[in-house]
């Protein structure tokens, strides 16, 4: 069974992590994988709450942002096609 978890939730397992509480408990604890306990390290390790989300909103936007980049190279190949057809 696949667990979500939201980043505050992450957060604060991480902080248990930084307040001493050994791996293998964390682990057993919220049934989670080392590899994922270490993935999320790596991603939010040092955020608050705040920052996780400022993370989470910035990413929306970047995904957003190469949309429109693709969108705009294919209208923009579709046209050069076009004029180059008419020559």
């Amino acid at each position: 069974m696949r667990k979500r978890f939201t980043e505050e939730q992450i957060i604060g397992i991480l902080n248990s992590h930084e307040n001493g509480m050994p791996v293998a408990d964390i682990l057993r604890q919220h049934g989670i994988s080392e590899q994922t306990f270490y993935r999320w390290k790596s991603k939010y390790g040092g955020m608050d709450a705040s920052d996780a989300k400022k993370l989470k909103q910035l990413e929306e936007e970047n995904r957003r942002l190469k949309l429109l980049v693709g969108e705009l190279t294919l209208d923009n190949q579709a046209l050069k096609w076009v004029i180059e057809k008419n020559k």
